[in-house]
């Protein structure tokens, strides 16, 4: 339901500050200072406790799916008891009036009234009649801060350096104190150490090799030897190479003619 549907001036929505404690005295009061009006009071919740307190008995209390059902209602003065639980309930109880439509909220309401002055396009005017008004907080008197001159300023900035320096300090040392010790290592592998102290079962530990000596040959003419040996560093004979025969090289002969001297005619 948008605001064009409403037959109400837009000055004539009003929100009545009230505590929850005083909304049945305030009701009262406004129903009589519209005397001679018809007057709807609409709630959304229970009607009974309203019924109870009114002084008038002839004022209807409805609640808001009631009110909506009913389609042929109209009254002088809609009075909302509470804050609708929809937004959109608002303009249905604004609906309903020809004058004026009034809303009693706690202080607790008052946040949720954003909401609906967006959907009616503009503020709605608040008035708090004397007696009903919100209950006044008194806040605490703040201490009066003495005015430092400028060398108790320099005093003061220099023990908050000298605190945060030590802070600094002592946390440097705590993280100092945690480093984790070095290992020490109890065998010694230095090439110092005597063999005999290495352990026996050292699998990479570096044995002496034993000459390599020529044995003969077999008899297919093949060379032997004592250890294992690559044929291409000794010849068949157990003589080892003197020097590597490399491939000679020859260089290409170019045949050069004279040339021929030009004959003078």
């Amino acid at each position: 339901m948008s605001s064009n549907n409403l037959t109400i001036k837009p000055n004539n929505h009003r929100v009545y500050q009230c505590p929850f404690e005083k909304k049945i005295e305030l009701l009262n009061l406004l129903i009589r200072n519209n005397a001679g009006k018809s007057v709807v009071v609409v709630t959304a919740k229970d009607t009974k406790i309203i019924e109870e307190g009114l002084e008038n008995k002839e004022i209807q209390v409805i609640e808001d799916k009631n009110l909506i059902k009913d389609k042929e209602l109209r009254a002088d003065i809609i009075i909302g008891f509470e804050m609708p639980i929809k937004n959109i309930v608002y303009m249905a109880r604004a609906s309903k009036t020809t004058e004026k439509s009034f809303m009693l909220l706690d202080e607790s309401e008052q946040n949720d009234l954003h909401f609906i002055e967006m959907l009616l396009g503009r503020a709605i005017k608040q008035e708090s009649v004397e007696g009903f008004n919100y209950p006044v907080v008194e806040e605490d008197e703040k201490p009066k801060v003495k005015k430092l001159s400028k060398d108790e300023i320099k005093e003061v900035a220099k023990k908050r350096y000298e605190k945060s320096t030590n802070i600094q300090e002592t946390a440097f040392e705590k993280k100092k104190s945690f480093d984790k010790p070095k290992k020490e290592f109890k065998k010694d592998f230095s090439k110092d150490s005597k063999r005999s102290e290495r352990p026996k079962d050292d699998k990479w530990a570096k044995k002496k090799k034993s000459p390599n000596k020529f044995l003969g040959k077999d008899e297919n003419g093949k060379a032997l030897f004592s250890g294992k040996s690559g044929e291409r560093n000794h010849r068949y004979d157990g003589t080892p190479r003197d020097k590597w025969d490399a491939p000679k090289v020859t260089g290409k002969k170019i045949n050069i003619k004279a040339r021929k001297p030009k004959s003078e005619d």
